[in-house]
């Protein structure tokens, strides 16, 4: 049973808003501080208002310089700054906008109050914005003129089509274009091992040799195993098995309410069963392992009840946009989390089962609410369009559960910071203590991730036991760091300049240690892998052995079960 958490564990709870949501007693007990800080001091928000009123003046007499930011796309239409009605209202909205960060900067607030204040403000300054409407938005009203009323017939189609078949939520991407099998994870393999919660699946050599030590990559609950294997341009598993990698990717299974009993062990037994069969198979005696996101804690575990154990079945370890050490302030989300809503979404979680993929969609949707909410109603609500056929996108769509569970285990390893105190909390049938794990880790962050910071990060990095440590940072946020394939002209990432060098405590002493590089990491961390993977050897003619005969083939029925 886990400690209770103490010091600075209790911060690392702010972390956690995308996995719970935003409970509402927390949102409205935010919204109740504002209020509670306008009735406090009224000379205070007094002043302000005349700022404010200033302002207005100034923008009925002509003489406002209000204008927005010129990397905002919402204002991008030429109408903003030649129509005067339109840059009035722009200047209106911009004026409220500055008057509402003023005032809150004035506030004493602590600094988790300010940081809730400052996030709850924003969404409802964003969801004011004029471009939110078809009054407010020219280039709506241009396409309704242009199109003779019909983007109007469209976009309430769309909105009629969210609300019946998309559970309310607006439409990021365009599904149809998509299949899976077809032109999404068709990389060639079969399924090998098939338990009650999880798919192990084998993919075909592409090479005359392959290396001895093969690969296994760990998926996270949240979503599916085949953003590994997404269009062939940017499938890790392809360039994993066109390098000689011998490539095994587990697929959970989406738990229903009655499998919401699935907890951190049972995933960790998983993982274990899936790597003796991974062993057996290849006939290696140490298994790779590979992990993203909420994969990557729970590779992180089984990293550690492996080195508990004794076992040296773990050869090398790579985590890619995981966070071990969470801390305060890491996601601004994150604020808005506090012990009470902590035990609310619990007991919500236990009683449901389960926490359903749509919720946490919603979760991590209001994260960035312009970039995954008001771009999409702009777009297929008044402008009329379809939401774009994006691959990555599809994916992110295709939700799934969470075990309640689970989710209990995710919450107790950060309320407790388990993975920072050797020995002292309880997990999966040990005491965690990642200092006991000798394998060489890679440890991946993305420079634009909004879910897990690079620099959070890159904490991991002090966590473990070995001595081989090496820290990446690629360029783009969260998945699209992972899916940064060779040829991208855009791509690039950062490596300290002596490759050797331990990573420092200091993350900025890191940073200033760095260099640039065109390109992409894999063909980096291929090389990292391959040194670690043993010598070459004939590359096998069939999948699977006698005891884990091929069964159906990838990517698998489990990735089909809709949530």
């Amino acid at each position: 049973m886990a400690e209770p958490a103490s010091g600075d564990a209790l911060g690392s709870t702010t972390a956690l808003g995308p996995l719970t949501g935003l409970v509402r007693e927390d949102f409205a007990g935010a919204v109740a501080l504002l209020l509670r800080e306008t009735m406090s001091d009224p000379g205070r928000t007094m002043r302000h208002m005349a700022d404010i009123n200033q302002d207005m003046i100034k923008i009925i007499s002509g003489t406002s310089d209000l204008a927005p930011d010129p990397k905002d796309k919402r204002f991008r239409d030429p109408a903003w700054q030649f129509n005067p009605f339109l840059r009035a209202g722009a200047q209106y909205y911009l004026a409220v906008q500055k008057g509402m960060h003023n005032w809150l900067a004035d506030l004493e607030l602590d600094a988790i109050e300010r940081d809730r204040a400052n996030f709850i403000s924003q969404i409802i300054i964003d969801a004011l914005s004029p471009t939110n409407t078809l009054l407010g938005n020219p280039t709506a009203q241009k396409r309704l003129v242009d199109s003779g009323g019909l983007s109007l017939v469209k976009g309430l189609r769309n909105a009629y089509n969210d609300i019946v078949h998309n559970k309310g939520m607006v439409s990021q991407v365009d599904k149809r274009p998509f299949k899976l099998g077809e032109n999404v994870a068709t990389s060639k393999g079969s399924v090998v091992l098939r338990t009650e919660m999880m798919e192990l699946i084998q993919y075909a050599p592409t090479t005359d040799e392959v290396y001895a030590i093969p690969q296994l990559t760990i998926p996270p609950q949240i979503n599916k195993m085949y953003i590994n294997d997404l269009s062939p341009e940017k499938s890790v598993v392809k360039w994993q098995v066109d390098n000689g990698i011998q490539t095994f990717v587990i697929s959970w299974r989406n738990p229903s309410p009655e499998q919401g009993k699935w907890g951190m062990a049972d995933y960790v037994a998983s993982c274990q069963e899936a790597m003796e069969a991974v062993a057996r198979i290849t006939g290696s005696e140490k298994v790779n392992v590979s992990a993203g996101c909420s994969g990557g804690q729970t590779a992180s575990v089984l990293a550690s009840k492996l080195a508990a154990e004794g076992s040296d079945l773990l050869g090398a370890l790579t985590l890619m946009v995981c966070v071990l050490h969470p801390m305060q302030n890491d996601i601004e989300a994150g604020s808005l989390m506090t012990d009470n809503g902590l035990a609310l979404a619990k007991r919500r979680a236990a009683k449901a089962g389960i926490i359903k993929g749509d919720d946490l969609a919603r979760g991590f949707a209001w994260l960035r609410p312009n970039d995954l909410i008001w771009n999409y109603v702009i777009n297929n609500y008044l402008l009329g369009e379809d939401p774009p056929a994006f691959d990555v996108l599809f994916w992110n769509s295709d939700t799934t559960n969470l075990s309640a569970t689970l989710m209990g285990d995710f919450l107790t390893l950060f309320e407790t910071l388990a993975f920072t105190r050797k020995g002292e909390v309880e997990m999966a049938g040990h005491a965690v203590d990642l200092s006991k794990v000798d394998a060489d880790v890679f440890i991946l962050g993305g420079t634009t991730d909004h879910i897990t910071p690079w620099k959070a990060c890159y904490r991991s990095t002090q966590l473990f036991g070995s001595d081989d440590v090496t820290f990446v940072l690629s360029q783009s946020g969260h998945m699209q760091a992972i899916l940064n394939p060779p040829g991208n002209p855009k791509a690039k990432y950062y490596l300290p300049k002596d490759r050797s060098a331990p990573p420092p405590p200091n993350v900025e002493d890191w940073l200033a240690r760095t260099e640039e590089i065109a390109g992409s990491w894999w063909p980096y961390w291929t090389e990292w892998l391959q040194q670690r993977s043993g010598s070459k050897k004939k590359a096998p003619k069939q999948l699977g052995n006698k005891k884990y005969p091929p069964l159906d083939p990838a990517p698998g029925l489990y990735v089909l079960e809709q949530s």
